[in-house]
């Protein structure tokens, strides 16, 4: 998280995907937004990045070289930690994202 992201302890919304462009201007959008974002290249950087647990939404790039995001949400799935997995329009993305970290389980 960079020095400019004030949404210390608000919810985390993470982004998954092998795109550099889309990983970038998504996470400046969310960030512009008000909402805590971190951003990862891979399936395998997020799981290794010790943010999984924090996470409270994850916008995931389901195709990607080594493990996908289908695959992604198997293994989070096995290992109980079910994270609301959400698609993509600028508007609708924000949303969306509005509506899971409003919601109960949050």
């Amino acid at each position: 998280m960079d020095a400019k992201n004030k949404t210390v302890g608000e919810p985390l919304v993470s982004i998954v995907d092998d795109d550099v462009s889309v990983r970038r201007s998504t996470r400046r959008l969310l960030l512009s937004s008000g909402l805590r974002a971190e951003a990862f290249s891979s399936a395998e950087d997020f799981l290794q990045s010790g943010r999984v647990a924090e996470t409270a939404c994850l916008l995931l790039d389901m195709r990607m070289p080594g493990m996908d995001g289908l695959e992604l949400q198997r293994r989070l799935s096995e290992t109980g930690r079910l994270i609301p997995i959400k698609p993509v329009s600028k508007e609708a993305l924000l949303q969306a994202i509005r509506a899971v970290l409003e919601s109960p389980f949050n």
